[in-house]
């Protein structure tokens, strides 16, 4: 008996190792094509008319500032029109987007979340083709405000090629608490060293959710169908299985609002995660099997990147048994739960893991305040072993979803 645990622990302990070295090692080397922006040939002749749809649901605090925002789109006002859906509202979202003269659509129905407004709002818009043709839809959250510049760089990608397209995603309340810090801190060097730099490689970059451009065909060919918790996730995987990549405008910027206390980011990146766990154990497979068949490191990718929950339980595992192992007076079970590499290693792997992204902050020339902020990254980052394993034990229940109160009205005006 003593023999057999021991092997089977030190299985756990190396396959876990292996795991979590082989997938940070990858994504160490992706990143390193981040370190450069290359020019782009772009034509910014306004050509393609667009359907702005925001989905609100309670946003009369800041939904002025948005519509603000897309108003002043350095872009011909015959070539796009704003719709914003008045989703289960129970303020006043629906009069006030009226009041500044965009199209509203209200909708009422038990079917909650983000993902269903938009399936909706999008069988709307098929319905009034004959009075309406657009060639591509964008999509934003209510709490945003958007960059001048949008529809010109997606008037540019869509010229490209590009059918799916992701536009840069900035915080516009970095400052608000440690929290805002952090995800202002994450997102700038997520969009240099992970969304830039697997552009410059040819894969697929994720939708965030905000801040995106689809092809008005495309959307009509393979239907939304994106109704988890996070949707954007799995439209993105779902494009990867019928071949198509998302590209990335990485010169247009759309400000988002980040919670500001630690309750709403927990609810927040549990929902992430609850999705991301329900993504992954639906698309995971299907693509790494695609990606083999036929020889498509893209499909591979995007498999890598959903199997990203199950490296941060890995390493939560790993983190355990050391614990367990101070505790252990028998050598043999020490040898077996102990790591198997050598501690300098992991404490120079954590130094690394840890200075590593400021090189982004560096590149995206964020302001100073960003390197005072990332004092208490660490403590964000930590985090991400609970609200892992939350989302793992919740993540057959996609109907559960929880609306971040956005409060922070912040003009355009200000931010350009």
């Amino acid at each position: 008996m003593d023999g057999w645990l021991f092997y089977t622990l030190t299985a756990i302990v190396s396959i876990s190792e292996a795991v979590i070295l082989l997938v940070l090692m990858y994504y160490y080397f992706v990143s390193i094509f981040g370190w450069k922006k290359h020019d782009e040939d772009k034509d910014y002749t306004p050509e393609k008319r667009f359907a702005l749809i925001t989905a609100a649901h309670n946003e009369e605090a800041v939904i002025r500032y948005h519509i603000e925002s897309l108003k002043k789109l350095n872009y011909p006002t015959d070539l796009f029109d704003i719709y914003v859906i008045a989703d289960n509202c129970t303020d006043k979202t629906a009069d006030t987007a009226r009041a500044e003269g965009v199209i509203v659509f209200e909708r009422f129905s038990k079917q909650r979340g983000k993902g269903f407004a938009l399936e909706w709002m999008f069988n709307e818009l098929f319905k009034m083709e004959d009075r309406q043709h657009y060639d591509a839809v964008c999509v934003f959250d209510a709490d945003n405000v958007i960059s001048s510049n949008f529809l010109l760089e997606m008037n540019s990608k869509l010229k490209q090629g590009y059918r799916s397209i992701q536009g840069y995603l900035d915080t516009k309340n970095p400052r608000d608490s440690w929290v805002t810090a952090c995800y202002a801190t994450a997102y700038w060097s997520m969009n240099r060293m992970w969304q830039l730099a697997r552009f410059n490689l040819g894969l697929s970059n994720a939708l965030g959710g905000t801040g995106l451009c689809l092809d008005y065909e495309l959307l009509k060919q393979y239907g939304w169908g994106a109704t988890c918790l996070t949707e954007d996730l799995e439209f993105t995987m779902k494009l990867l299985l019928n071949d198509i990549k998302t590209g990335w405008s990485h010169d247009c910027r759309v400000y988002d609002e980040k919670p500001v206390h630690f309750s709403q980011t927990w609810r927040q990146r549990t929902r992430w995660l609850q999705g991301h766990w329900d993504v992954a154990l639906r698309y995971m497979v299907p693509l790494l099997k695609k990606g083999i068949r036929e020889k498509k490191w893209y499909c591979i990718d995007g498999a890598i990147y959903l199997f990203q929950p199950f490296v941060i339980m890995a390493m939560f595992i790993n983190m355990i048994l050391a614990g367990v192992a101070a505790f252990f007076t028998e050598p043999i079970y020490v040898a077996a739960i102990s790591s198997h590499m050598p501690g300098w290693f992991w404490v120079a792997f954590g130094i690394l893991g840890y200075s590593y992204p400021m090189l982004g902050l560096i590149l995206e020339k964020a302001p100073r305040s960003a390197y005072l902020y990332y004092i208490t990254y660490p403590i964000y980052g930590l985090t991400w072993f609970p609200v892992t394993i939350v989302g793992l034990f919740k993540h057959g229940n996609q109907s559960e979803w929880a609306h971040t109160m956005h409060t922070r009205g912040i003009s355009i005006n200000s931010l350009e």
